[in-house]
């Protein structure tokens, strides 16, 4: 940077600043007085992480960019380095002039002076920092429902809006400890597209992606707001049905067989309209049983149900 007066030798007004509006100008523009008044070049960086001090835009301005990749434009009239002076500790943010600029450095020995010798300066400073933490705050609950979002989005199968093995993984064994702890009933129901290759074979991937959706949708329009619909992987698709007992999960897949057998997969009637079932297997968790123990049982009885001919429902032995 280059050296272009003291401040005494400017022109600039310190009633236009924030620090000093409403200040007493006439004590803090006799502490400034002799404060260097800096020329930075457009893009130079102006921070220095070894001094603690307040900057002060006077013309151009300065983007502050902080070291989680945040950018705050700083224009004329307003100030940054005011933590930095505050408590002493080195200031990691990197100010760089968005263009030609003209600076007022205040160390932080003058800027504890301005700030109990000029009255009003304290009180600016305050409103300053209540205003940046709130905006900080802010930013904060912003990028909270941000990362909340996201992390709903991980959770999702992204070709049928299912949850999918990831948020299976962390979540059934929580509902198996509870329903253990509550000795409450719960089922789960393990489902496969009957000769999906085949399918896909034939009318080709994006149908059958089409026919994952489909039967995506009929799971999601049967079950109550209290159960799951999972893609467990391929065309292998999940449901868990807390406090139901193993009798009335049946009845669930039976239900679920049969609006899968009435699905219609392709909207455009001139075309074949091909024959898409689903073979269900049902489990019901017994005692001392784990989540992985009630998968297997599930996908047992799914097992079965295939071999004996698909299209149909088999419930796990002691379900």
């Amino acid at each position: 940077m280059k050296l272009l007066s003291t401040f005494a030798a400017s022109s600039h007004d310190l009633a236009t600043l924030q620090l000093f509006r409403d200040a007493d100008t006439a004590s803090a523009a006799a502490l400034l007085a002799d404060c260097p008044v800096m020329l930075a070049a457009p893009g130079e960086v102006v921070s220095d992480p070894a001094v603690p001090r307040l900057v002060i835009v006077l013309r151009g301005a300065l983007a502050d960019a902080t070291g989680d990749g945040a950018t705050t434009k700083i224009l004329p009239g307003e100030s940054t380095g005011e933590q930095s002076v505050l408590d002493g500790e080195t200031d990691l943010s990197g100010l760089a002039a968005l263009e030609e600029s003209e600076l007022l450095l205040v160390d932080a020995d003058l800027a504890w002076r301005l700030i109990e010798e000029a009255d009003g300066v304290a009180r600016n400073l305050l409103r300053l920092l209540s205003f940046r933490i709130r905006a900080a705050s802010m930013q904060l609950r912003r990028r909270q429902k941000l990362g909340e979002f996201y992390r709903q989005l991980s959770l999702n199968d992204g070709l049928t809006g299912l949850y999918n093995r990831a948020w299976l993984n962390d979540v059934l064994p929580r509902l198996v400890a509870t329903a253990h702890a509550t000795r409450a009933p719960l089922s789960l129901v393990m489902l496969d597209l009957d000769r999906f290759k085949q399918f896909n074979d034939h009318h080709g991937h994006l149908q059958g992606d089409s026919a994952l959706r489909i039967a995506a949708h009929v799971l999601a329009g049967a079950l109550r707001p209290t159960d799951f619909a999972v893609r467990y992987g391929g065309e292998e698709l999940m449901v868990i049905l807390p406090d139901t007992p193993g009798p009335v999960a049946a009845g669930v897949a039976e239900r679920l067989c049969e609006r899968m057998r009435e699905a219609i997969v392709f909207d455009d009637m001139r075309l074949p309209l091909p024959h898409v079932t689903a073979s269900f297997g049902v489990a019901s968790l017994q005692e001392s049983q784990g989540d992985h123990a009630l998968i297997a049982a599930a996908d047992g009885a799914l097992y079965r149900a295939k071999a004996a001919g698909r299209d149909r429902v088999v419930v796990a032995s002691g379900a």
